[in-house]
């Protein structure tokens, strides 16, 4: 359940907001409803790592992938999957993090 609402969230947010709205969201997700520090990493890690691959590839397949290679080139990768993979790895760890975070922020509460 908590993977299914981080990922919906983060693939609505990025269509209209910035980049680290997601970390909120799997904050905030986690928060509520989180049960275990490692399935909320884990579902704030794989959700926004889909999410992000998704929406990487929406914004890139119409072009060509014309942008992603510039910009692997520019980075020296040898082509544009390893830039939209470390960038899904990238995501998924600010996730991961920021729903860990949340969980461990709930029982941080509950403890006091």
């Amino acid at each position: 359940m908590l993977f299914l609402i981080i990922l919906i969230l983060s693939f609505a947010s990025g269509y209209f907001l910035p980049w680290w709205v997601v970390a909120i969201a799997a904050f905030l997700s986690a928060f509520i409803i989180g049960k275990t520090s490692g399935q909320s990493f884990l579902s704030g890690f794989s959700a926004v790592f889909i999410g992000w691959t998704v929406l990487a590839l929406f914004k890139s397949i119409p072009n060509d992938h014309m942008l992603a290679k510039k910009v692997a080139t520019l980075f020296q990768l040898p082509n544009w999957i390893l830039l939209l993979l470390i960038t899904a790895i990238i995501g998924g760890v600010i996730g991961g993090m920021a729903a860990l975070s949340g969980v461990l922020l709930r029982r941080a509460f509950k403890a006091s």
